[in-house]
């Protein structure tokens, strides 16, 4: 404050008022934030009932973009962002037709044009949640081609959100490992010699270096199981 041109200190009581009011936001920021996470958790639930095909698709999508994140030196904060963004890549597919969604073969052009929907759906649904905004793009991008020829906005290069070039990867490895009813999955190798083909075209090269990486460290663990810290629970890595 200021008084015949004489700067004032507030008062010790104005200050720990200051101080109060500041520890109520931040508590108020966390509370919302509990009550966003929770809700996410429900959501996954309902993805879990709609297909569990798509649920167990995106807690390895998960796993495989939080071993990328520690590879690349992530913050803690980052790796929160990251890990919700990767669970929740594919939550616009709740908006997919079964028809589309369970078909047991390869998909019509047609059909692949209603399958191109759900990452713009995945923004829709998670931008209304508060604290969830950069989550929402990350979702939204994880089609998006480093070479700019990807969907839904022809992003290109570092125009991608990380993460959403870390889910790309992530993704598009777990799609290639997994057996479906139509196709056996491939071995990891073969699957990363796959995405080093194709690095500098649809994906970041580094990032795909480190994803090996990282996975190379993950083998030599022997584990099984891995764990995904928002649900507080352990999955199989073995895919579907």
């Amino acid at each position: 404050m200021k008084k015949n041109n004489v700067f004032e200190l507030p008062s010790l009581s104005t200050a720990l008022s200051l101080l109060g009011l500041a520890s109520h936001v931040e508590e108020l920021k966390a509370d919302n934030k509990k009550i966003s996470e929770q809700a996410a958790r429900t959501i996954l639930k309902a993805l879990d009932c709609k297909d569990s095909y798509t649920f167990g698709h995106s807690m390895r999508v998960a796993y495989f973009s939080i071993v990328t994140g520690k590879e690349a030196g992530m913050s803690e904060e980052e790796m929160h962002e990251l890990e919700l963004s990767a669970l929740f890549h594919d939550i616009g597919k709740i908006g997919t037709p079964d028809a589309v969604l369970n078909k047991p073969a390869r998909l019509s052009e047609e059909e692949f044009l209603i399958m191109k929907q759900h990452p713009e759906k995945s923004y829709e649904i998670l931008k209304e949640f508060p604290h969830f905004e950069k989550i929402a793009i990350n979702a939204g991008s994880h089609h998006e081609r480093y070479d700019g020829k990807g969907y839904p906005h022809g992003l290109k290069g570092e125009d991608i959100p990380v993460a959403g070039r870390i889910i790309l990867i992530a993704d598009t490895f777990d799609a290639m490992t997994s057996t479906r009813s139509y196709r056996k999955g491939l071995p990891y190798e073969v699957a990363f010699e796959e995405l080093l083909q194709f690095s500098g075209t649809q994906f970041d090269p580094n990032l795909v270096k480190l994803f090996i990486q990282g996975m190379g460290k993950e083998a030599l663990k022997g584990e099984e199981e891995f764990f995904i810290p928002l649900l507080d629970k352990r999955f199989s890595k073995k895919a579907a």
